[in-house]
């Protein structure tokens, strides 16, 4: 599980609001005062640029392996020289202009995709000046770069989709749940998930599947996916059940992934894994069905090499249902980005 908030920017005063929640969460993993000063200053500069610029902007704070992670989503004008946009002094909106040169300053790692007319996004990892590096998304260093969103339904508190990533140098498992229905007892169902893909995550994706299966019987169910990504063949194994959407996404086009029908813990039929080729530089992105399911990276230039938390936040920003919970999880092999 990943401890995460979403902040609606619809006006300054949240800005105020978006620094306390990403110096809290600084605070959780022990950040000294000058790191947490870092989190303060990039939280602060992302949202006040949000607060001038976006249309129903939105700010996503996730701890990102030891770390904080800020994502900024801007559906405003976009802008259409970035390196001009990220110089010191550079403003449309009256100010100073050095918001987004020192959120890169200050940040660990730093990554921005903007397309005129469709917006900007913008991420933001911070981590301590001194630590060492844990990749973000995973439990330990592999062969994946993996990003994720989860975001509860609009007036609930908590988010009944989850997702989780258990890899090596050598092989890489994805799991993305979709708790039934929505609220505590939907979140209660993926976290048993999540704790179940935990203890069993050196078996194979059906094994995996299965064993969920028998741990929600007393929840009120989920559907559930886990791909297996084989690095030495290049091959993705694919267990799903019910409607999680898994996508390889490659150069040439994308191609949907099978699963069976059910739900894990009250429904399950004869489970089969389906192998696929895994294209170098091809996204692997599942999702729950809070995305609509006809969505395409080819209106955002550029978009697919970039780091994998602005893919998930474009696809959550503009094919988002907006009526339940979602989850996008993105996954690349490491060292692929721009």
């Amino acid at each position: 599980m990943h401890s995460s908030l979403a902040i609606a920017i619809t006006d300054e005063s949240r800005v105020a609001q978006a620094r306390r929640c990403a110096v809290a969460m600084a605070e959780e993993l022990e950040f000294g005062v000058p790191d947490a000063g870092r989190v303060a200053l990039v939280a602060t500069e992302a949202a006040t640029n949000l607060s001038k610029h976006a249309q129903k902007g939105e700010l996503m704070i996730r701890t990102a392996g030891n770390g904080v992670e800020i994502l900024a989503l801007d559906r405003g004008p976009g802008m259409a020289n970035l390196d001009q946009c990220m110089g010191d002094g550079y403003s449309t909106a009256g100010s100073p202009g050095t918001g987004l040169g020192a959120i890169r300053r200050v940040s660990s790692s730093f990554d921005i995709h903007s397309v005129p007319g469709r917006g900007t996004t913008l991420v933001s990892h911070i981590r301590p000046a001194n630590s060492w590096t844990k990749q973000d998304g995973a439990n330990e260093a592999g062969v994946l770069d993996v990003s994720g969103i989860c975001v509860p339904k609009p007036g609930e508190d908590v988010c009944g989709d989850s997702w989780a990533v258990s890899q090596s140098q050598t092989r890489a498992l994805l799991l993305a749940v979709d708790g039934l229905g929505h609220g505590p007892d939907a979140a209660r169902a993926s976290a048993e998930a999540v704790r179940t893909f935990r203890e069993v995550s050196n078996k194979s994706p059906v094994e995996i599947l299965e064993a969920i299966h028998g741990a929600l019987r007393s929840t009120r169910g989920a559907a559930v996916a886990v791909a297996e990504l084989d690095v030495e063949r290049r091959l993705v194994h694919y267990a799903g059940l019910g409607n999680i959407s898994g996508v390889i996404q490659a150069r040439g086009g994308s191609h949907q992934m099978v699963s069976h029908h059910g739900i894990a813990g009250h429904q399950l039929s004869r489970l089969k894994a389906f192998s696929y080729a895994w294209p170098e530089e091809a996204l692997i992105i599942l999702h729950s069905d809070g995305l609509i399911s006809h969505w395409g990276l080819d209106p955002y230039p550029g978009l697919a090499r970039r780091h994998s938390s602005l893919i998930a936040g474009v696809l959550y920003r503009d094919f988002s249902r907006g009526r339940d919970d979602v989850m996008v999880m993105v996954a690349r092999k490491a060292g692929q980005t721009q």
